[in-house]
């Protein structure tokens, strides 16, 4: 089946950066909705989505311009690069997937595979 295995988390002073990767595996030959989603104390949030036939994203109003989604098609891996992390984005954050056929992917979709997570922690 479809494996999502997340890295790249870490502790980092407020104002530095982290880049997390999520590596694919098992997947279907399809195109999906990707997504990042974070949970701290209190309920998942969404944070950022692309689709991976055509690169389209969505990002959450609270890491617009300082969050970037990508992928490297050829390496099966998602990225999210997180530059200026404030302490609130202290999270556990999920990588997350869904097959889609078309290029509409929004963080409020069923996403249908997750994976494990990976730590972020941002001190003032």
């Amino acid at each position: 089946q479809v494996q999502l295995v997340e890295s790249g988390g870490g502790s980092v002073q407020a104002g530095g950066s982290l880049r997390l990767s999520c590596v694919v595996s098992g997947y279907i030959h399809s195109t999906y909705c990707m997504g990042w989603f974070r949970q701290a104390p209190g309920e998942r949030e969404g944070v950022a989505a692309i689709y991976t036939g055509g690169g389209s994203t969505y990002y959450d109003d609270s890491v617009k311009g300082r969050f970037t989604i990508s992928q490297d098609i050829a390496k099966n891996t998602l990225y999210l690069q997180m530059n200026s992390l404030k302490p609130e984005d202290t999270a556990m954050y999920y990588c997350a997937a869904r097959v889609q056929f078309y290029d509409y992917c929004t963080l409020s979709q069923r996403y249908t595979y997750w994976g494990q997570g990976t730590q972020v922690t941002v001190s003032s």
